[in-house]
Parts: C-alpha cells; structure tokens; sequence
C-alpha cells in the first residue's frame, strides 16, 4: 500500500510493513539531516511504499507505475517539499560497493520502462557524468538518495535498502526564492554535528556530477557512473 503523511506527521502503515514504520522514526529522528524530507513529512508531501528486492522485476514494475503517479501529481500540487521514497524488502547485507550498483540498475530499468513513454526532463542533462544530470522519470527530474543498513555516512543508514526520489524543481524555487543557500547550510551543520564531517561527494548542482552523490559512498575522483541514459543503451 502507499502511505502519506497523517494529520500528526507519520505515516500510516500496515501491521506488518515495518520498515515503513521504521521510516517515520528515522525521518523523525533529531540526528536525520535531511530538513527537507522532515518538511515533505510534515507538510503532507512525502509519500512512501514498501517493495519487494531491489532491482527485481517486479519491483521495477510496481514501482515505475508508482512513481510515474507520484510525478503526475507532483506536478499538479501547490509548491511545497515533496518525496517519494520506495523502501525494499532487500537485500539488507550489501556492503556500500554492491548497493550502489544495485541503485544503479534498478534506475537504468526504471529509465528502459520509462523510455518509450516519456521525454527526459528538459532541464538537466541525461548524461550521469555531466555536472547538470539529474535522474529523470515520467518527464521529472529527481535527485535520489540511497540509504541502506551498511551506509558509511550515518544520515543515510536505514535498516533496509531504499531510494527517495526528491523532485528538482523544488530546489530550483527555493535558489528563486533566495531560501535555498540558508537551507544547505543548515543541513551540513546537522551533518557535521551527526558524523563531524561533511561527505567529502557533496557538492552544489552545476559544479560536479550529482550522480557521485546518489548511493552515499565516497566514490574515488575517477569514478564513473555504470550506467548510461543516452537512447542507443536503452533498449
């Protein structure tokens, strides 16, 4: 079942989906960094569902047809923090090396679903080693964050494997609104304040690839992507 934020600022799941639960109690946590998953939470623009393994078929099948929904309707709603946030069943025993090329996958399959159905956003790039990428889906643009149980970086381990997909064009208003700078100061102090440093893969949209930032590992200078979106690799 998908589940959004309740009139107290959790999210209502079923008995036995306790990895949603626990999702709550990690985005409610003070030591969560992320102030603007806590406002999507509590502004009712988080939504969230629990799948089966990541990068499995079915997954990506149910998963595709959620987020595709989540992206019609964003689109749709009054400016406001949203997420979408796809919680996995496993696998919970990936070291950081093997989750990130399990998130990989399951966007490169998401793209192949996505591909004959919808253009890429038009406002960032599609090549994951361009400082202008940002993963597209349904025509929207989304900055993913990976978290999972074996995550080095403390704000981004969760006790199972998940992705939040967090709109572009949010950040993009609140650089319009001049909000934005005092919002990514305010998380990095969390940051610091949670681990005593700031993840060495940070850094602002425009100046690096974002794609460095998806998985939460810190990837070597080298690093490249092991996907790619161009059309001739998505058949």
């Amino acid at each position: 079942m998908i589940v959004e934020h309740s009139a107290g600022g959790r999210l209502d799941a079923a008995p036995d989906a306790d990895s949603l639960a626990a999702l709550t109690e990690f985005l409610e946590a003070p030591s969560f960094s992320c102030l603007g998953a806590k406002s999507a939470l509590h502004q009712g623009g988080l939504q969230a569902r629990r799948y089966g393994e990541l990068g499995s078929r079915a997954t990506t099948r149910r998963l595709a047809s959620d987020l595709n929904r989540f992206a019609a309707g964003h689109r749709r709603q009054a400016p406001g923090f949203a997420s979408y946030i796809a919680c996995f069943s496993g696998p919970r025993d990936l070291d950081e090396v093997r989750f990130e090329a399990r998130l990989w996958q399951q966007l490169a399959d998401l793209h192949r679903w996505d591909s004959e159905q919808s253009d890429w956003d038009a406002g960032v790039d599609r090549d994951p080693q361009s400082p202008h990428f940002g993963f597209s889906f349904g025509g929207q643009a989304f900055f993913v964050v990976g978290l999972h149980p074996e995550a080095s970086r403390l704000a981004r381990r969760f006790d199972w494997p998940a992705l939040a997909f967090n709109p572009h064009d949010q950040f993009a208003r609140l650089r319009t609104e001049g909000r934005f700078s005092r919002l990514r100061e305010a998380i990095r102090r969390r940051e610091v304040e949670l681990q005593g440093s700031l993840n060495p893969n940070l850094a602002d949209f425009g100046l690096a690839p974002e794609s460095r930032q998806y998985s939460g590992r810190q990837v070597p200078p080298g690093w490249r992507c092991p996907v790619s979106f161009t059309e001739d690799q998505t058949d």
